[in-house]
């Protein structure tokens, strides 16, 4: 009964849409309507700029890592339902009940996750990301590689229960769908190149 309560909990938490709040606290602004209409870090960024889209990304991440350290406490540090309030807060965040079952593309509280339930697997791949962003400037790219290679990590490294093999891999299908649209930008030459900086005035 707890566990469930912690999941149902980590998707309520995931949905709290802080670049939204950020943004108009900062700006009066609503970001939806701006830039590429996303919540996430990077339109916050883009449209804010460096000291918005860093809070941002702190914010995101550390809602996820509260939501799966209070399902290990909820559940008594049951694998099964850290994993699952792992994949919740990130179906939370990109699916949120606070608009209409819109959201991010849940990259930050990917890390902010994983980076509690699994972090040796979770800091290889960040390096891989890191990597890719600085070879091709998308910050898309790195979040489709990294998502996708990241169970292969967890398996290659932690061999750990089904549970969290589960997650990663829904994590992994969830990143790389929100990410569609930039795939295809990617493909056709038109993705925007990553900029530590406000682009839009």
């Amino acid at each position: 009964m707890m566990g469930a309560l912690a999941v149902l909990a980590a998707y309520l938490i995931g949905g709290i849409p802080f670049g939204l709040i950020v943004v108009k606290l900062m700006r009066g602004t609503d970001v939806r309507e701006e830039g590429s209409g996303n919540i996430g870090a990077t339109n916050v960024l883009r449209t804010t700029g460096p000291a918005a889209g860093v809070l941002t990304l702190v914010l995101d991440a550390a809602k996820a890592w509260v939501a799966v350290w209070l399902a290990d406490r909820l559940s008594g540090g049951s694998e099964l339902w850290m994993s699952f309030a792992a994949l919740a807060v990130l179906l939370g965040h990109a699916y949120s009940i606070w608009l209409r079952f819109q959201g991010g593309k849940a990259v930050a509280s990917f890390v902010g996750a994983f980076a509690y339930l699994t972090p040796v697997p979770l800091l290889a791949v960040v390096l891989l990301f890191v990597f890719v962003v600085w070879w091709t400037r998308y910050l898309s790219l790195g979040s489709v590689i990294a998502a996708g290679l990241f169970p292969v990590a967890c398996w290659m490294i932690l061999h750990p229960a089904w549970p969290v093999l589960v997650s990663a891999l829904g994590a992994a299908v969830l990143i790389i769908e929100r990410h569609r649209s930039n795939i295809a930008r990617i493909r056709a030459g038109e993705e925007r190149v990553f900029q530590f900086r406000r682009t839009q005035a």
